[in-house]
């Protein structure tokens, strides 16, 4: 097993390479990584184009949901996007918090940095920040933030603990975040969990679901709440790479799955008013009121 600085160091040289890669080639492999599908084009991202803010050269095709959609994001707030790639969350988030608010961006690879800066530069974008630097240790001041962000990130680092108190430090008591991440329902199978160029792309990183929520849960979140759902599929001639046609028949239908989270929780239990609280689905065998750990 690769010690967590093995993992990282991975995960920074293969975004590095995909910071300069074409979109398509990250939308019909694994975020980017491994071997490219010639069966489907769109394996995990989410269609950005209708969404207010939406700036096309930022868009990597990296994520695996629309967090900012569910992030209750109001005019003012400060947000954070964790991850923050070429800047594409930032500039949606931006749209939301308006000119008095600001976005800042953190992101551990230095090209990712770069790009996003550029983008921003570009689009005459001052009120969005970005900074390099390792999400397990924001280089973020104590409760600064009122809503924190990130698209299929957080599976990338094995601490995730880490990172959960990591957030819980940044915002402020009124804060909540709305993260969008892959996890898993059953075992993956070995040859997957143990190929680096499936780490980086979001799927062996992944953790059980009951044992994200758990997590959140434990960092001492309130509301936790699973705003949307979505399985992913590896197609076949990816999955051809690692298993049998047997295997890969036993493996799509033997109840294991991986899954796109998108997952609310708030600092504490102090109200706030959203502007979409509508939007806020409870999950279903949560109780009113109530977390779903």
């Amino acid at each position: 097993m690769k010690s967590d600085q093995e993992l990282k160091a991975i995960v920074r040289k293969k975004y590095a390479a995909i910071a300069s890669q074409k979109v398509d080639v990250n939308k019909a492999s694994c975020c980017g990584a491994g071997d490219i599908s010639n069966e489907v084009y769109n394996i995990m991202t989410d269609d950005y184009s209708p969404v207010e803010g939406y700036q096309e050269s930022a868009d990597l095709g990296l994520g695996c949901g629309l967090p900012t959609e569910f992030a209750h994001i109001v005019p003012g707030d400060v947000v954070l996007d964790l991850g923050s790639g070429a800047g594409n969350d930032c500039f949606v988030a931006r749209h939301e918090t308006g000119q008095a608010g600001k976005v800042i961006g953190v992101d551990f690879t230095p090209e990712m940095v770069v790009k996003a800066r550029t983008n921003a530069e570009t689009l005459g974008f001052h009120n969005v920040e970005f900074r390099q630097g390792d999400i397990e240790d924001m280089p973020v001041n104590d409760n600064t933030i009122d809503v924190v962000v990130s698209n299929c990130v957080l599976n990338l680092l094995p601490n995730k603990n880490k990172i959960f108190s990591e957030i819980c430090r940044v915002l402020r008591e009124t804060g909540h975040f709305s993260i969008s991440d892959i996890v898993l329902k059953g075992d993956l199978p070995k040859a997957l969990k143990e190929d680096a160029e499936m780490y980086a792309g979001c799927v062996a990183g992944a953790i059980q679901k009951d044992e994200y929520l758990s997590l959140i849960n434990k960092a001492g979140f309130h509301n936790i709440t699973i705003q949307k759902e979505k399985p992913i599929h590896i197609p076949a001639d990816i999955l051809s790479s690692y298993m049998s046609a047997e295997e890969i028949k036993k493996f799509n239908t033997g109840g294991n799955g991986i899954y796109s989270i998108t997952v609310f929780a708030s600092k504490s239990d102090k109200k706030r008013t959203f502007k979409k609280i509508d939007q806020l689905i409870q999950q279903p065998d949560c109780e009113p009121g109530g977390g779903c750990c």
